[in-house]
Protein backbone atom coordinates (compact mmCIF):
# COMPACT_ATOMS: atom_id res chain seq x y z
CA UNK A 1 0.00 0.00 0.00
CA UNK A 2 1.68 3.50 -0.84
CA UNK A 3 1.16 5.91 1.78
CA UNK A 4 0.23 9.72 1.33
CA UNK A 5 2.96 12.03 1.07
CA UNK A 6 2.41 14.65 4.28
CA UNK A 7 3.32 17.70 5.54
CA UNK A 8 2.15 17.55 9.73
CA UNK A 9 1.05 21.03 11.00
CA UNK A 10 2.05 20.45 14.57
CA UNK A 11 1.70 22.67 17.97
CA UNK A 12 -0.37 23.53 20.99
CA UNK A 13 -3.64 24.50 20.81
CA UNK A 14 -4.23 27.86 19.61
CA UNK A 15 -1.08 27.54 17.92
CA UNK A 16 -2.95 28.47 14.43
CA UNK A 17 -2.88 25.09 13.12
CA UNK A 18 -6.38 24.94 11.44
CA UNK A 19 -5.64 28.86 10.25
CA UNK A 20 -2.81 28.08 8.40
CA UNK A 21 -3.98 24.27 7.33
CA UNK A 22 -7.33 26.19 5.68
CA UNK A 23 -5.23 28.90 3.81
CA UNK A 24 -2.08 26.19 2.56
CA UNK A 25 -5.55 24.46 1.06
CA UNK A 26 -6.77 26.67 -0.75
CA UNK A 27 -3.22 26.93 -2.72
CA UNK A 28 -3.36 24.10 -5.82
CA UNK A 29 -1.48 21.18 -4.93
CA UNK A 30 -2.13 21.27 -1.28
CA UNK A 31 -4.90 19.17 0.32
CA UNK A 32 -5.58 20.02 3.65
CA UNK A 33 -6.97 17.91 6.32
CA UNK A 34 -8.26 18.62 9.94
CA UNK A 35 -9.15 16.06 12.13
CA UNK A 36 -10.39 18.42 14.73
CA UNK A 37 -12.94 19.29 12.00
CA UNK A 38 -13.78 15.66 10.94
CA UNK A 39 -14.47 15.18 14.66
CA UNK A 40 -16.78 17.88 15.22
CA UNK A 41 -18.98 17.11 12.21
CA UNK A 42 -19.41 13.42 13.00
CA UNK A 43 -22.93 12.85 13.62
CA UNK A 44 -23.36 12.58 17.45
CA UNK A 45 -26.05 9.93 17.30
CA UNK A 46 -23.26 7.25 16.21
CA UNK A 47 -20.99 5.34 18.18
CA UNK A 48 -18.00 7.29 17.31
CA UNK A 49 -20.05 10.62 17.16
CA UNK A 50 -20.94 9.74 20.90
CA UNK A 51 -17.16 8.55 21.79
CA UNK A 52 -16.18 11.60 20.36
CA UNK A 53 -18.19 13.83 22.83
CA UNK A 54 -17.64 12.28 25.71
CA UNK A 55 -13.79 13.43 25.64
CA UNK A 56 -13.47 16.24 24.18
CA UNK A 57 -16.75 17.97 26.29
CA UNK A 58 -13.68 17.12 29.35
CA UNK A 59 -10.27 18.27 27.02
CA UNK A 60 -9.23 14.86 26.99
CA UNK A 61 -8.17 12.39 23.76
CA UNK A 62 -10.70 10.44 21.57
CA UNK A 63 -9.12 7.01 22.24
CA UNK A 64 -6.47 6.25 19.74
CA UNK A 65 -8.24 3.29 17.95
CA UNK A 66 -11.46 5.60 17.43
CA UNK A 67 -8.93 8.03 16.15
CA UNK A 68 -7.61 6.26 13.54
CA UNK A 69 -10.70 4.28 12.73
CA UNK A 70 -12.08 8.42 11.84
CA UNK A 71 -9.06 9.16 9.90
CA UNK A 72 -8.91 6.03 7.91
CA UNK A 73 -12.62 5.96 6.64
CA UNK A 74 -12.63 9.99 5.84
CA UNK A 75 -9.43 9.69 3.71
CA UNK A 76 -10.67 6.34 1.91
CA UNK A 77 -13.63 8.19 1.46
CA UNK A 78 -11.80 11.68 -0.23
CA UNK A 79 -9.51 9.24 -2.30
CA UNK A 80 -12.25 6.90 -3.24
CA UNK A 81 -14.54 10.29 -4.81
CA UNK A 82 -11.26 11.73 -6.27
CA UNK A 83 -11.81 15.05 -4.18
CA UNK A 84 -8.29 14.25 -2.47
CA UNK A 85 -5.92 13.41 -5.75
CA UNK A 86 -2.23 11.43 -4.18
CA UNK A 87 -0.65 11.42 -7.18
CA UNK A 88 -0.67 15.33 -7.41
CA UNK A 89 -1.80 16.76 -3.78
CA UNK A 90 0.84 17.29 -1.02
CA UNK A 91 -1.40 16.39 2.31
CA UNK A 92 -1.87 18.82 5.13
CA UNK A 93 -2.52 17.32 8.46
CA UNK A 94 -3.44 19.14 11.44
CA UNK A 95 -5.03 17.56 14.76
CA UNK A 96 -3.37 14.14 14.17
CA UNK A 97 -1.24 12.36 15.18
CA UNK A 98 -1.86 13.56 19.06
CA UNK A 99 0.52 11.23 20.63
CA UNK A 100 3.15 8.61 20.03
CA UNK A 101 1.01 5.41 19.66
CA UNK A 102 -0.85 7.35 17.26
CA UNK A 103 2.21 8.68 15.13
CA UNK A 104 3.39 5.09 15.25
CA UNK A 105 -0.24 3.84 13.72
CA UNK A 106 0.04 6.03 10.78
CA UNK A 107 3.36 5.87 10.44
CA UNK A 108 1.73 2.88 7.54
CA UNK A 109 -0.01 5.36 5.93
CA UNK A 110 1.98 8.38 6.09
CA UNK A 111 5.35 9.77 4.40
CA UNK A 112 5.92 12.58 6.62
CA UNK A 113 8.08 15.01 4.36
CA UNK A 114 7.89 18.00 6.43
CA UNK A 115 6.56 18.76 10.17
CA UNK A 116 5.97 21.89 10.66
CA UNK A 117 6.01 22.86 14.54
CA UNK A 118 4.56 26.33 14.57
CA UNK A 119 6.30 27.45 18.36
CA UNK A 120 4.52 29.68 20.66
CA UNK A 121 6.64 30.67 23.31
CA UNK A 122 3.89 32.69 25.64
CA UNK A 123 1.32 29.92 26.98
CA UNK A 124 -1.36 32.70 28.40
CA UNK A 125 -1.67 34.56 25.01
CA UNK A 126 -2.29 31.14 23.31
CA UNK A 127 -4.90 30.46 25.90
CA UNK A 128 -6.77 33.30 25.15
CA UNK A 129 -6.76 32.39 21.28
CA UNK A 130 -8.89 29.67 22.57
CA UNK A 131 -11.10 31.38 24.57
CA UNK A 132 -11.90 33.78 21.63
CA UNK A 133 -12.31 31.11 19.06
CA UNK A 134 -14.62 28.82 21.20
CA UNK A 135 -17.19 32.45 21.49
CA UNK A 136 -16.33 33.29 17.73
CA UNK A 137 -17.49 29.20 17.04
CA UNK A 138 -19.81 29.10 19.80
CA UNK A 139 -18.07 26.15 20.90
CA UNK A 140 -19.01 26.55 24.64
CA UNK A 141 -17.05 24.19 26.22
CA UNK A 142 -13.95 25.06 24.93
CA UNK A 143 -14.35 28.44 26.33
CA UNK A 144 -14.27 27.00 30.00
CA UNK A 145 -11.05 27.99 31.52
CA UNK A 146 -10.57 24.29 33.23
CA UNK A 147 -10.89 22.45 30.06
CA UNK A 148 -8.24 24.64 28.32
CA UNK A 149 -5.86 24.03 30.80
CA UNK A 150 -6.41 20.43 30.96
CA UNK A 151 -5.99 20.22 27.03
CA UNK A 152 -3.11 22.16 27.45
CA UNK A 153 -1.74 19.49 29.53
CA UNK A 154 -2.69 17.05 27.52
CA UNK A 155 -0.53 18.47 24.44
CA UNK A 156 2.42 18.93 26.62
CA UNK A 157 2.28 15.44 28.22
CA UNK A 158 0.98 13.17 25.54
CA UNK A 159 1.46 15.50 21.71
CA UNK A 160 4.46 17.25 22.72
CA UNK A 161 6.73 13.99 22.83
CA UNK A 162 5.32 12.82 19.17
CA UNK A 163 7.75 15.33 17.75
CA UNK A 164 11.06 12.72 18.88
CA UNK A 165 9.04 10.01 16.15
CA UNK A 166 10.21 12.19 13.14
CA UNK A 167 13.99 13.03 12.55
CA UNK A 168 15.29 16.18 13.58
CA UNK A 169 16.01 17.24 9.81
CA UNK A 170 11.89 17.12 9.14
CA UNK A 171 10.89 19.43 11.73
CA UNK A 172 10.82 23.48 10.87
CA UNK A 173 10.18 25.46 13.40
CA UNK A 174 7.89 28.19 13.10
CA UNK A 175 7.01 31.16 15.49
CA UNK A 176 3.34 31.11 15.97
CA UNK A 177 3.26 34.13 17.16
CA UNK A 178 3.04 36.65 14.60
CA UNK A 179 -0.01 37.99 12.12
CA UNK A 180 -1.28 35.07 10.18
CA UNK A 181 0.15 36.61 7.27
CA UNK A 182 3.24 36.82 8.33
CA UNK A 183 3.26 32.94 9.66
CA UNK A 184 1.98 31.58 6.55
CA UNK A 185 5.20 33.89 4.79
CA UNK A 186 6.99 31.55 6.51
CA UNK A 187 5.37 28.33 6.38
CA UNK A 188 5.32 28.66 2.35
CA UNK A 189 8.97 29.09 2.39
CA UNK A 190 9.47 25.66 3.99
CA UNK A 191 6.66 23.82 1.45
CA UNK A 192 6.84 24.61 -1.71
CA UNK A 193 10.36 23.49 -1.88
CA UNK A 194 9.10 20.40 -0.85
CA UNK A 195 6.13 20.14 -2.93
CA UNK A 196 8.63 20.64 -5.76
CA UNK A 197 10.78 18.07 -5.06
CA UNK A 198 8.13 15.14 -5.20
CA UNK A 199 5.11 16.74 -7.54
CA UNK A 200 7.21 18.28 -10.16
CA UNK A 201 9.05 16.71 -12.73
CA UNK A 202 12.31 19.27 -14.51
CA UNK A 203 10.16 19.87 -17.62
CA UNK A 204 7.83 21.90 -16.15
CA UNK A 205 9.54 23.25 -13.07
CA UNK A 206 10.10 26.18 -13.80
CA UNK A 207 6.09 27.12 -15.30
CA UNK A 208 4.85 25.47 -12.10
CA UNK A 209 6.87 27.43 -9.72
CA UNK A 210 5.60 30.38 -11.63
CA UNK A 211 2.04 29.86 -11.24
CA UNK A 212 2.62 28.47 -7.60
CA UNK A 213 3.97 31.82 -6.31
CA UNK A 214 0.88 33.65 -7.99
CA UNK A 215 -1.02 31.30 -5.81
CA UNK A 216 1.23 31.95 -2.44
CA UNK A 217 1.11 35.80 -3.41
CA UNK A 218 -2.76 35.25 -3.34
CA UNK A 219 -3.14 33.65 -0.13
CA UNK A 220 -0.76 36.06 1.63
CA UNK A 221 -2.82 38.72 0.33
CA UNK A 222 -6.24 36.99 1.25
CA UNK A 223 -5.38 36.31 4.70
CA UNK A 224 -4.09 40.29 5.51
CA UNK A 225 -7.28 41.29 3.87
CA UNK A 226 -8.98 38.92 6.63
CA UNK A 227 -6.49 40.64 9.37
CA UNK A 228 -7.57 44.10 8.31
CA UNK A 229 -11.43 43.33 7.94
CA UNK A 230 -11.15 41.85 11.84
CA UNK A 231 -9.14 44.91 12.56
CA UNK A 232 -11.76 47.24 11.13
CA UNK A 233 -14.19 45.29 12.68
CA UNK A 234 -13.30 45.55 16.50
CA UNK A 235 -12.63 49.36 15.71
CA UNK A 236 -16.01 49.88 15.25
CA UNK A 237 -17.53 48.42 18.87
Amino acid sequence: MSRYKTILLFGAPGAGKGTQGKILGNIPGFYHLSCGEVFRSLDMGTKLGRVFLEFSSKGLLVPDDATIQMWHQNMHARTVLAIYKPNVDLLVLDGIPRNVNQAKLLAKHLDVLKVIHLMCPDKEKMMERLRRRAIKENRADDAKEDVIRRRWGVYEDETFPVLECYPKHLIAEVDAMGSPAEVLGKILGIVVPVQNEHYLSPANADSATDSRNVACKTAVRASSNGVKHTAKKASRK
